[in-house]
């Protein structure tokens, strides 16, 4: 019979690592969450204080199996360990968890396009070649960071964690707490600018605060395309960092020579360390030409030979809501819905854009259905209306919009391009069946929080209504 896996800690091991006093007996854990919801059998709650107290909880996720807690007092349930502040023993686990596996590569990711899909990337790239870890969702935040390091197996041989912000100060002291062995920004752009008082020069200060936890000898992957170049090299040189790029110009590390969209997938040729490589994505996306450069130089910093990173690039799928395609029968023939719904920002936007024009629509049309940008302060307006003239680039047919924001940029498109606008996304998922006619291809983009993803789904629903029509 194969060895039964160790437990990922012992209340012992708890207690001892964040200062706790055991309450109620010993346990051994082979999680850790903070969600009653999401509690998985086996798991050690961790009570934390947000919007509602994480106390109240305690009974819901014992239910659900949680093995014990981690609170700041006693709970009804089961074996507890008290400690003073659930949220720094939270941070004092994920430190222990850190220093008890010394020979983990841990990679860090960041950028205000792309973190997630990088990391999950790397994370495939990761996984052919031994034991790793990774950040679940985008779980990128002061309470997702530790957690994924708390989470990380002792047997690991490689990690890596996405780390996001939304004020200045928060990246600095994440990457300080997963000390990477290399870290990542994929791209600067115009997001959560409304917090700096100095807008995208803000964005990329802090971005560049990701090479604050590597040491002397880090490997720092850079975006050599973008404006933002030289400042997050020198942020990267100044902790004795190895600086490494990717890009379109020849003197990168990693060079993009061709992309090529094919289908929903791509075929891409780069030079990596003067050595040419031809291969696949399933992604059509251009700007993951330049995201596939990000995680071969990341995988070459974790001991990842390029071969896996190619063989890790060729079978990795999008992600929900991050330019998944699928074809959606309707009365009449069918369309191709391209849901990028999770997420947008001015740069995102125009990338997708640029990607749609790319795609072979026969006699279709290629429609945009687009949601609120948000967080983007007093340049929200013009960053809205500037969408227009990308639209008219791209040489997109239809667009169709919802929000107060995304109506500055309806009423200044041309009338011929103009389709349904709405107050709010669910207005508009209403009116699904007037948004789409056979033979398009529609892309539906807009910030999470203006709910882009009730039109994709209402959108991907109209097959189901059609099926139900027929009886």
């Amino acid at each position: 019979m194969p060895d039964r896996a160790p437990p990922l800690w012992t209340a012992q091991d708890i207690a001892q690592a964040v200062d706790g006093r055991i309450e109620g007996g010993v346990f051994e854990a082979t999680g850790v969450g903070y969600n009653s919801k999401e509690i998985a059998p086996g798991d050690l709650f961790v009570a934390l204080k947000g919007a509602r107290d994480g106390h109240e909880f305690a009974g819901a996720a014992f239910a659900a199996g949680a093995v014990g807690a981690l609170v700041e007092r006693a709970v009804d349930g089961g074996p507890c360990i008290v400690v003073d502040d659930t949220q720094k023993a939270l941070e004092r686990l994920a430190a222990a968890a850190r220093d008890r596996a010394p020979q983990v590569r841990r990679g860090a990711v960041t950028g205000s396009v792309g973190k997630t899909s990088v990391t999950q990337a790397i994370k495939a790239g990761l996984d052919l070649a031994g034991p790793a870890h990774a950040s679940i969702k985008s779980y990128n935040n002061h309470i997702g960071v530790p957690l994924t390091l708390a989470r990380m197996p002792e047997r690991a041989e490689r990690a890596v964690f996405e780390i996001g912000m939304n004020a200045p100060g928060e990246i600095a002291p994440l990457s300080k707490m997963v000390q990477p062995h290399a870290a990542c920004v994929t791209t600067v752009g115009p997001v959560h600018i409304e917090a700096f008082s100095d807008g995208e020069a803000g964005v990329a200060r802090e971005k560049a605060a990701i090479f604050s936890g590597l040491g002397p000898g880090g490997v720092a992957v850079v975006n050599g395309d973008i404006a933002w170049e030289p400042q997050l090299r020198q942020a990267a040189l100044h902790v004795g960092a190895r600086v490494v790029t990717f890009g379109s110009a020849a003197e990168h590390d990693a060079r993009l020579v061709d992309f090529r969209a094919e289908g929903d997938g791509a075929r891409v040729i780069a030079e990596v360390w003067g050595r040419t490589h031809v291969f696949t994505l399933k992604q059509s996306g251009f700007h993951w030409g330049l995201n596939s450069l990000a995680v071969i130089l990341m995988l070459d910093a974790l001991d990842v030979p390029v071969e896996l990173a190619l063989q890790a690039l060729a079978e990795f799928q999008p992600l929900s809501g991050r330019g998944q395609s699928r074809t959606v029968r309707i009365a009449g023939g069918a369309f191709t819905l391209i849901d990028e719904s999770y997420n947008a920002n001015p740069l995102s936007m125009k990338a997708g854009f640029t990607n749609l024009a790319a795609r072979d629509v026969g006699r279709g049309r290629r429609v945009v259905v687009l949601s609120d940008m948000l967080e983007l302060g007093d340049q929200s307006r013009a960053m809205h209306e500037d969408l227009a003239q990308a639209i008219d680039a791209a040489g997109l047919d239809v667009v169709h919009a919802a929000g107060p924001e995304m109506r500055h940029m309806y009423e200044i498109l041309r009338p011929e391009r103009r389709g349904i606008w709405a107050a709010t996304a669910a207005e508009l998922a209403e009116q699904a069946e007037a948004l789409v006619q056979p033979g398009d291809v529609v892309m539906v983009k807009g910030s999470n929080g203006s709910k882009a993803s009730l039109v994709a789904a209402a959108l991907a629903d109209l097959e189901r209504r059609l099926e139900l029509s027929e009886g």
